[in-house]
């Protein structure tokens, strides 16, 4: 069956571009795997989000994995600030890490950029709680998109350190799991990077709680070429944007980019976004109405989180206590 670990960061504004690349795989996974989806509100804390936020968007995220079909008395739904075990486990990882490691990853110097000197210590070692996040649960599985594929690479090698340090296979390898399906959603102004909630322009992605009047209007406003469809996507790759959007369809519909290209061979974007519009709603409107269903009654949600946060406080507790036990502390 399995063990599955996966989750999002706290910081407001999930769009279309997590829906489709990791919430709605996730929905398919519970079914076959018993899954833990995480709310990881301690790696948010490296963009000190404010307080009454954090707490908001908390409550947002666990919103939007129900409201998309994640079933809370099926999976592990939770902050990872209620488990202590997250951080526990990550401080025994720091102290078999070497930096050389940390010093290799990519998103490190992508966010820290120039100011690499004041970056704080928690975006540093990010991979190492990363990490622990996965193998406290001793998840065998971790859904991901092809630039998180490091990060397990790391874990993978954290685990190994582990057992190879007190001489025991204790942890087993996780295996990443890189969905074909999974689509790498770009924003909807520039087809060369990511939808992203930090992206300042609120016209790059399609949030979960926008309207039908403000996604037909942004994918109206979306950037595109005057050129028309051609019936083949290597004749595009050229033209992100345009595949960025015939991506989005073709993900929606459940069609490959090849059919989709083949369907609107010859037409101009135009009436093409007209179809991609009725797509996006048909999906991502019930899933915004279920949100502000369940944002009106915190008392549910609260009580959703903390059953998840018990099972998973459970199962860390127990694989806590042997790494205690392996490492050497008194039990007391």
């Amino acid at each position: 069956m399995g063990r599955i670990f996966s989750g999002i960061q706290p910081t407001g504004n999930l769009h279309l571009g997590n829906y489709l690349g990791a919430i709605r795989n996730w929905v398919n996974m519970q079914r076959a795997h018993e899954s833990l989806f995480c709310i990881v509100d301690l790696h948010a804390l490296t963009t000190h989000p404010e307080p009454q936020k954090l707490q908001e968007h908390i409550r947002e995220v666990a919103a939007a994995y129900i409201a998309a079909g994640i079933d809370p008395e099926k999976s592990y739904i939770f902050p990872q600030s209620s488990v202590p075990a997250h951080c526990e486990l990550a401080w025994i990882f720091s102290c078999l890490t070497p930096l050389g490691w940390l010093n290799r990853m990519i998103q490190f110097k992508e966010k820290a950029g120039k100011q690499r000197e004041q970056a704080n210590l928690g975006l540093y070692a990010y991979p190492v709680l990363q990490a622990a996040d996965i193998l406290i649960y001793k998840a065998t599985h971790v859904p991901i998109g092809e630039d998180q594929k490091q990060h397990i690479e790391l874990a993978r090698d954290i685990a190994g350190a582990f057992n190879r340090q007190y001489g025991q296979d204790y942890f087993e390898l996780p295996e990443p799991i890189i969905l074909k399906t999974s689509a790498r959603i770009m924003s909807l102004r520039d087809g060369t990077v990511k939808m992203s909630k930090s992206d300042s322009s609120d016209y790059s992605r399609i949030n979960f709680l926008d309207d039908t009047d403000l996604i037909a209007h942004k994918i109206r406003k979306a950037k595109t070429d005057s050129d028309p469809i051609s019936g083949k996507p290597e004749a595009m790759e050229h033209r992100p944007e345009a595949l960025n959007l015939l991506g989005i369809y073709a993900t929606l519909a459940n069609l490959t980019l090849e059919e989709v290209c083949q369907q609107f061979e010859g037409s101009t974007f135009a009436p093409f976004k007209k179809k991609l519009i009725e797509q996006i709603l048909a999906e991502m409107d019930p899933i915004r109405k279920r949100m502000i269903d369940l944002l009106k009654d915190q008392t549910t949600i609260d009580t959703f989180l903390k059953k998840g946060s018990d099972k998973a406080r459970s199962l860390a507790f127990h694989h806590i206590k042997e790494i205690q036990d392996i490492v050497g502390f008194l039990s007391l």
